[in-house]
């Protein structure tokens, strides 16, 4: 597997919503980290000298009543206090602060999908895109709460073992306990780094693997037992567990050896430490209280180098998250792609413009010619497959012409899809518009028609929808969606895929008579794509649509008008 190949770019798109987030937060957590560990090496170490001191003292009558057992206690005391009050400040501020980014992370990455032919994107892939959001975010927690608060904390620790050592024991006693841990603590923090790197990135892709698996057979499971691909899915599944276990087999036995490397390194410096500390009290240079101190401390020096392995074990899948979540991360920095504006008077203009879909190699529209007056209606008709949404996708800036141009005022775009949310009703409202106060959205419903079902409801706008708007019939759904429209004042080009479909005759030509109202308050251009008599009815200009094609314009008041709309299916 190769490598990930990163940039400082792409790790600036990562690290800069943490830094933004809560800078302040982040660095306080981090310090209080390092103060948690440093607290706790000089409990530990006085608590030794205070031991060895006290037994010293005790052994003749004289020293045992002038040793001042009172200030070592109370330090004793106040570190262990400290250390509680550290390490609890260091997991809220840490987590907090990880929430924070984790948020910011979120909404940029949001907005990195929301650009041309997202939605038919996201309905392609939504497994892939909703671990990137879930599985990749959360990999990247690791970069701060287990690489760089461990790290802070682990050199805060190299430091106060050596400054320890230099002070009683001399420079160079100091000097060599400084590498010994950087060498042995973070060196083997980096070699299990990358060593761990492929079998990380292995568990990452196993784990997306697993999910997508296993969601297909869950919501597949009719379509897979009609086709008798039931059994088969189930292995697959069983094939994307075992190989998700392997790799955590693999990590496991890393993360084993680690340790071990570790406690061997923890030894080499115990047994070091005694031996020059024996060779300090032999020589007269340290008491055996202080030679007991510099014991203990080297005990407690390479043991916050153990944090560093969960990180050092997940950072190949941290670095996999950021090669592929941080293209997206600055994609949601860049300006928003807009169609040029077409020329005055004019809410849409295409010349010549030839359309291709996305991965298509084929042409979906060709020589398309277009001119829409401001406040104009237009209606595209014609056969499923012509090419009456390519042409809606592309007016909406979610295709770009391969030649020729499109161009268009903003537009809002109602498809034959009512895209409804696990929310209650203010919040799928609140998507066109967050600002938009109760006032507004209960205007909104009004001018939908749909303002007296929601007062029925015993909740109003606070009642929850199921997953895809379960709990409103199709046109309640229609009308949302339609109130949700013209909560959209910035958009004076309004795009409508088929808006009737699939609603009784009574409730389309009450949704068709609002549009039309609320277009002409407006005075909002209107392209609708629809091959449905009541829907036509509504346009100026019919523009006839055949093979990817635009064969014919015809007027309002022409007999070719009046023809093509009678060809057109009845309600």
């Amino acid at each position: 597997m190769p490598s990930p190949s990163l940039h400082g770019g792409e790790i600036a798109a990562v690290l800069r919503p943490f830094l933004r987030a809560q800078p302040r937060t982040l660095a306080l957590g981090a310090g209080l980290a390092a103060l948690t560990v440093l607290a706790g090496m000089a409990l530990l170490g006085i608590s030794g000298w205070f031991i060895a001191a006290t037994a010293l003292a005790g052994m003749q009558a004289a020293t045992a009543i002038a040793f001042d057992v009172f200030m070592p206690s109370a330090a004793i005391r106040l570190l262990a206090i400290g250390r509680t009050a550290s390490r609890y400040g260091e997991r809220l501020l840490t987590h907090d602060a990880t929430l924070s980014a984790s948020a910011r992370l979120r909404e940029q990455l949001f907005r990195g999908w929301a650009r041309p032919d997202a939605a038919q994107r996201l309905r392609a892939r939504p497994v892939r895109l909703l671990f990137r959001l879930t599985g990749d975010i959360d990999a990247l927690e690791s970069l701060y709460l287990r690489v760089m608060v461990p790290a802070a904390a682990a050199l805060g620790a190299a430091l106060l073992g050596a400054v320890l050592f230099g002070a009683f024991a001399g420079a160079w006693f100091g000097l060599a306990a400084l590498l010994w841990l950087l060498l042995c603590g973070a060196g083997v923090a980096m070699l299990t780094a990358l060593r761990a790197r492929h079998a990380s990135m292995r568990r990452g892709l196993a784990t997306q693997r697993l999910r997508e698996r296993v969601i297909d057979l869950v919501a597949g499971q009719t379509e897979l037992l009609m086709a008798g691909r039931m059994p088969a899915q189930c292995e697959e599944v069983a094939r994307a567990d075992a190989r998700l276990a392997r790799a955590e087999i693999e990590l496991h036995r890393l993360e084993t050896r680690t340790g071990m490397a570790w406690n061997a390194a923890s030894a080499v410096m115990l047994a070091a430490a005694l031996i020059a500390s024996a060779w300090l009290v032999e020589q007269g240079r340290v008491g055996v209280p202080v030679a007991a101190m510099l014991v203990l401390v080297s005990l407690a020096a390479m043991e916050p180098f153990a944090a560093l392995r969960r990180g050092a074990v997940e950072l190949g899948r941290s670095l996999l998250a950021v090669r592929r979540i941080a293209p997206r991360l600055l994609a949601g920095q860049e300006q928003q792609p807009v169609l040029d504006e077409p020329a005055p008077g004019l809410a849409a203009q295409c010349e010549r413009a030839e359309l291709v879909h996305a991965g298509s190699a084929s042409v979906a529209v060709s020589r398309l010619d277009l001119q829409l007056r401001a406040g104009e209606r237009v209606a595209l008709v014609g056969a499923s497959g012509a090419g009456k949404s390519t042409v809606m996708a592309a007016l909406a800036g979610e295709i770009a012409a391969r030649s020729g141009s499109v161009r268009a005022l903003p537009a809002c775009w109602l498809t034959q899809h009512t895209d409804l949310f696990q929310d209650d009703l203010r919040g799928n409202l609140l998507l066109a518009d967050a600002q938009a106060d109760d006032v507004r959205l209960w205007a909104a419903l009004g001018a939908a028609g749909l303002a007296d079902d929601v007062r029925a409801m015993p909740q109003g706008l606070d009642t929850r929808l199921g997953e895809g708007g379960l709990g409103l019939s199709g046109g309640q759904s229609r009308r949302l969606a339609l109130a949700r429209l013209l909560l959209k004042t910035d958009a004076p080009l309004w795009l409508l895929d088929e808006p009737t479909e699939g609603l009784d005759t009574r409730t389309a030509r009450d949704v068709l008579g609002r549009l039309a109202q609320e277009a002409q308050q407006r005075q909002c251009s209107l392209v609708i794509a629809t091959h449905l008599r009541r829907e036509a009815g509504l346009a100026d200009r019919l523009l006839c649509i055949r093979g990817g094609r635009l064969v014919a314009d015809l007027r309002r008041g022409t007999p070719e008008f009046e023809a093509a709309l009678r060809e057109l299916r009845q309600d």
